[in-house]
Order: C-alpha cells, then sequence, then structure tokens
C-alpha cells in the first residue's frame, strides 16, 4: 500500500515538474468508477483514485448483494457508483450497491435480449406469485410463470393453500427467463416456465404411449395425481392410481416424491399417466383363485348405498350387493354390516374383465341349487345396467 501510494505521489510530482496539465479524473453521478481501497473503518470507505481525488462510502451504500464488503482490504481496486461528485468535504460520494445494481441491469438487459437462462432465488410470497429483490431491483415470477414441479395445484383453487404452496418456495433457486424489463422503475417480470419451453418442445415431439418415464409429484388433488418430468406435466388419474379402488391420491405419494409412470395417452398438451399399469394385474389371477361356490371370510372396508365391499387380498374386493346381505328386507348396507366387520361370504359371481366379484352373505348357509362349496354352478346375475353402474360406482 505504502509503495502504490509513493508512485502515485512521484506521478503528481513528475507531471508538476514537466509542467504537463495534471489528468483530474472527472466524476459525473452515475458513473462507473474504478479506484483502490486507501481506508476502511467502521462504516465507511475511502476510495483513493490516483491520488488527486477521494471517494467515500459509507451507510447502506457499502452493502451489494454479493457482500463486496465481507472480503475488501486496503490495497484491493474497486469498483463504485458515483452518487455526488464532490461533498462539503470535497469528497466524491460512491456506492458499492448501485454499482453492482448497474452490472446487475447490464447483465439483465443482455439476458433479456438473447433469451439468456438466469438463476435466482425468491425472498417473499404473496397470493400473485414469487418476489425477490437484487440490489435494488426488484422481480415478479407470476403463478402463471411457474414450471410444473413448483405450481401450486390444490384442490378448489383455494387462496389459502395457494399462498401456502408458495410460501413453501421461498429461498428456493430458480432457472427463469426474463419476459419483461423496466429499468426506469426498476423491475422485472420473470419466467420459470419459458426456462424450460426448449426442453419441453423436444420431450413433447418425443414422447410417446407406453413410455415409461421418471418424474416428481407436482400436485395432489381429488381426481388424480400430477407429475412432473422433463420440463413436461401429466395426469395420473384416480382410476390410473392403482387396481383396486383409490379414495385418497395423497395416500400414494406426497409433493416432491420421485414417481415412475407409464404414459397412456398424448392430446396436445394434455398427458394422461399412470402408475397402476406398471404393475401386474391382480384380476389376471381372480378367475383360477376364485371359484363361483366358494366361501371367503374378509373385512368390511368400504360401505355404498347399494352395497358392502370385502377384503379378500391386495387391492382385490368382492361385492355384496344390498340384497344379498340378508334375507330380510333392508334398504341400507348399514343397517347389518359395517367398516371393520369380519364376515363369511359366498362367491356367487366372477366378472374379471368388469374387475367385479359377487359375494353373498346370505348364501353361506343357505346357497342356492348347484351352489355348494367348489360347485361350478352361478346365480342370476344383476340386471347389465344395474351391474355397469355398480361397477362404475366401485372404481369412483
Amino acid at each position: 500500500m505504502a509503495q502504490k501510494a509513493v508512485k502515485r505521489e512521484s506521478a503528481v510530482m513528475d507531471a508538476l515538474l514537466s509542467n504537463k496539465p495534471l489528468q483530474v479524473p472527472t466524476f459525473k453521478p452515475g458513473m462507473l468508477v474504478e479506484g483502490v481501497v486507501a481506508l476502511i473503518t467502521k462504516g465507511t470507505i475511502l476510495v483513493d483514485f490516483d491520488g488527486v481525488a477521494t471517494g467515500l462510502v459509507s451507510g447502506r451504500e457499502l452493502h451489494d448483494s454479493l457482500n463486496t464488503l465481507k472480503g475488501l482490504k486496503e490495497g484491493d481496486a474497486i469498483s463504485a457508483y458515483v452518487i455526488e461528485d464532490e461533498n462539503a468535504d470535497g469528497l466524491v460520494l460512491l456506492s458499492l450497491r448501485k454499482a453492482s445494481q448497474e452490472r446487475r441491469w447490464t447483465a439483465f438487459i443482455d439476458a433479456y435480449e438473447t433469451g439468456k437462462v438466469i438463476k435466482v432465488v425468491a425472498s417473499e410470497a404473496n397470493k400473485g406469485g414469487l418476489l425477490l429483490e437484487l440490489d435494488g431491483i426488484k422481480g415478479f415470477i407470476p403463478v402463471s410463470q411457474l414450471a410444473p414441479l413448483h405450481y401450486p395445484r390444490v384442490d378448489g383453487a383455494d387462496p389459502g393453500l395457494i399462498l401456502q404452496r408458495l410460501q413453501s418456495l421461498v429461498g428456493i433457486e430458480f432457472a427463469v427467463k426474463i419476459i419483461s424489463i423496466d429499468k426506469e422503475n426498476g423491475k422485472l417480470i420473470l419466467s420459470e416456465k419459458a426456462a424450460f419451453d426448449e426442453e419441453r418442445r423436444k420431450s413433447l415431439v418425443d414422447l410417446k404411449p407406453g413410455s415409461v418415464v421418471k418424474g416428481k409429484i407436482s400436485g395432489l388433488v381429488k381426481f388424480g395425481i400430477f407429475v412432473a418430468f422433463d420440463g413436461l406435466e401429466g395426469l395420473v388419474h384416480i382410476s390410473e392410481i392403482a387396481w383396486g379402488h383409490v379414495s385418497n391420491p395423497a395416500d400414494y405419494g406426497r409433493l416432491g416424491d420421485p414417481v415412475e409412470v407409464m404414459v397412456i395417452g398424448v392430446e396436445g398438451d394434455k398427458i394422461s399417466l399412470s402408475m397402476k399399469r406398471l404393475t401386474t394385474d391382480p384380476w389376471l389371477e381372480v378367475a383360477s383363485k376364485y371359484k363361483v361356490g366358494t366361501v371367503v371370510e374378509g373385512e368390511i372396508n368400504r360401505i355404498t348405498p347399494f352395497g358392502a365391499f370385502l377384503a379378500l387380498e391386495g387391492e382385490i374386493n368382492g361385492l355384496i350387493h344390498v340384497t344379498e346381505i340378508t334375507t330380510d328386507t333392508i334398504t341400507e348396507p348399514g343397517e347389518r354390516l359395517k367398516v371393520g366387520d369380519r364376515v363369511k361370504a359366498r362367491v356367487i359371481a366372477i366378472e374379471p374383465d368388469e374387475r367385479r366379484i359377487g359375494l353373498s352373505i346370505k348364501a353361506v348357509d343357505n346357497p342356492p341349487e348347484g351352489m355348494e362349496e367348489g360347485a361350478e354352478g352361478e346365480v342370476k346375475k344383476p340386471r347389465k345396467k344395474a351391474a355397469k353402474k355398480e361397477t362404475e360406482e366401485a372404481a369412483a
């Protein structure tokens, strides 16, 4: 440092002795200037400009997003923004914060004009999206511009739940593109979705039904599970989550969980996925395991207006129609059964294609003719229209 000072003083003296005009730096508000740190004290930095001018950085102007002050030491070269060319003490007022801001603006404008992807971290959330600030420059990522993995999918578009999801994204790094820039007002509009557009287009071209892809759960709603993968997002409808009855998709994963799915349909931007088709369909073995006339035992796991479901194994349930519960006249299954009851029932119908096993409690002790244990008889099936309706309701 002392050597640098001696050299500067020598340069000034040489200029005076040679009668050459001394080159005094020009300082105008808004300029970025280069100098050398002469002194660091608590709350101030003095910057030397070739021994002919001194700059002062103080207060909030010391702090920028890169935390330049932390690693700074006397003798270091430094870039600063001119706030005022000269104060009452003859010092040039400088700002590290605004210098960093100007450099950022240059980088942001370049990214905006070239479509470059940049990385940012959200510092706050409101019901409309995510907010951030870099050296006084405010950025905003609207909810509509979030990529599938971060888009807050909630049942009923509940504002409270949406805000809760957005708040969980604060502090996370995002890859984004700048889609609107306003230097005059210090504002940027950013899009995470746009950052993945090219990847998304490429992925969509290669996507075909039957493809197996790996992704992460991006949304859990009443009607299914959303999965984000390769910049895309698809829906596993509740009927494609498991082979058995699914009452709550949230029982099959949490947000952010990795998951493997099969693509079963692609219509424009609509992608249909399946989890259950990556597993063996248990109904393929039903006909060989359960014979008409066989007596089975299990637990009632669901009751509907038209009957009760008996858990047989895994995802296989049998339906005890309300008319097969008792020989007495009842209008609701709940009059005789409740969830958790363990009962015996006789298999009276097997329809693997319809994913339906018909059971009867009343036929256990009084089997129809030809319906004894192990016999190959079959009772009369319900009317086709009613049977179809019950099958659809059971799958819902």
